[in-house]
């Protein structure tokens, strides 16, 4: 891939990823009826979702700057931890292969944003030289 390919792939996928992340920590932070329903499933307590609405907001907003790597690292560790408990909470909940599938596709689609990211540092790095 060329730089110019790999910067338009990680900024593509990376704003597609952050903007699923901003509608989830809006609905969290507003305690959207299914949300309160998933995390009553689950067997969580309902006052956590805005908490983890603002992290979300706060991991997002994180991703997109373009600075700032070591907080960047920080929110995309913060969303594979999310979405791994995500992937365990169902398992453990019973719930089907499809619920399973969802926090699995999300969880591919933030490590193409972080790859891709890594990818363009080292570019970057070496057309610096």
């Amino acid at each position: 891939m060329s730089p110019k390919s790999i910067k338009i792939s990680y900024w593509t996928v990376t704003a597609l990823f952050a903007l699923f992340m901003i509608a989830d920590a809006a609905g969290g932070i507003t305690k959207q009826p299914a949300g309160v329903v998933v995390l009553q499933h689950l067997g969580y307590p309902v006052y956590i979702m805005p908490f983890l609405g603002v992290l979300k907001l706060l991991g997002a907003i994180a991703i997109l700057l373009p600075n700032f790597k070591t907080l960047k690292e920080w929110a995309y560790a913060g969303f594979a931890f999310n979405f791994i408990g995500a992937l365990a909470s169902r398992a453990v909940a019973g719930d089907g292969i499809g619920m399973l599938l969802m926090p699995l596709v999300v969880l591919a689609v933030m490590f193409a944003s972080y790859f891709l990211w890594k990818k363009a540092e080292v570019t970057k790095a070496g057309n610096a030289k």
